[in-house]
């Protein structure tokens, strides 16, 4: 999988997929399990595209990078890429990459009622932003997954 450089502030980069390219990586046909060890089957490697496991919708999927650490108990940190349709419909409990008053940020959305929603921190030392008619806000995607370096 391929990606271009899109958009960039100092707080997130925002990457599209450039799903024309045709990346082979090799997929083990096993699964390999993350509990007990498991005598070795007969490891076959089948061709993985990245494009058709995480990308549902193309034209509608951009990935950002992530800068900060409010949502660190979500397993989102510093560094971090995510993945992001704008087709999808955002929905309680939602990670989404939004603007509220002219900054990008990446939170959990709660809605309380119709009065009451916010945007929330994965992180303690982080308040909740709550959205109400004197914001300016616009949603641009929903996060579908998180691409975590484990060093």
């Amino acid at each position: 999988m391929i990606v271009k450089e899109l958009y960039n502030t100092n707080k997130i980069k925002i990457f599209v997929p450039d799903t024309s390219s045709e990346m082979s990586l090799s997929l083990l046909e096993s699964m390999i399990p993350a509990g007990f060890p498991s005598p070795a089957d007969d490891y076959l490697e089948l061709p993985l595209d990245l494009n058709e496991k995480l990308i549902r919708n193309p034209s509608s999927t951009f990935f950002a990078q992530i800068s900060g650490s409010s949502m660190i108990n979500a397993g989102i940190n510093d560094g971090d890429i995510v993945i992001v349709d704008k087709s999808l419909q955002a929905k309680n409990d939602s990670v989404l990459v939004c603007i509220i008053d002219g900054e990008f940020t990446l939170k959990r959305f709660k809605k309380i009622d119709e009065e009451n929603a916010f945007l929330m921190a994965e992180n303690p030392e982080f308040d909740p932003i709550k959205i109400n008619k004197h914001n300016t806000f616009q949603i641009w995607g929903v996060v579908t997954y998180s691409i975590h370096k484990q060093y």
